[in-house]
């Protein structure tokens, strides 16, 4: 099975796409998920880094251009995670976990249990 967050979570929602039973939608979900955080943080840890040098003008403009609203009570930590989270809500295996949810809730499948919900 594939390491890599991206590659791993376009192969389980295509795995997804073959099945519907709950058990196995599941595990995949499981799966999924955590590839999607270590996706996230991945992207996270990139936009950290590239914006590190950056004044809280150039910040705001490179928000401005990722479509992020910088809210004027917004801290630069949360600018910049604001922007790590759409940069990597815009990468197919974003794409692809959300996918995977769509197909595992069709079958009544989540992660959280019934009593969070």
């Amino acid at each position: 099975m594939e390491t890599n967050p991206t590659a791993l979570l376009l192969e389980l929602a295509a795995q997804a796409l073959r099945v519907s039973d709950p058990d196995t939608l599941y595990d995949l979900l499981s799966r999924g998920h955590r590839a999607w955080c270590e996706g996230v943080a991945s992207v996270q840890a990139g936009i950290d880094r590239e914006t590190a040098g950056l004044s809280d003008v150039r910040l705001a403009e490179q928000c401005a251009v990722a479509g992020v609203t910088c809210e004027e009570e917004m801290t630069r930590r949360e600018a910049v995670s604001a922007l790590a989270f759409v940069t990597w809500d815009a990468t197919p295996a974003a794409m692809a976990y959300t996918k995977l949810e769509e197909r595992a809730a069709r079958f009544g499948v989540c992660l959280l249990g019934e009593e969070v919900l």
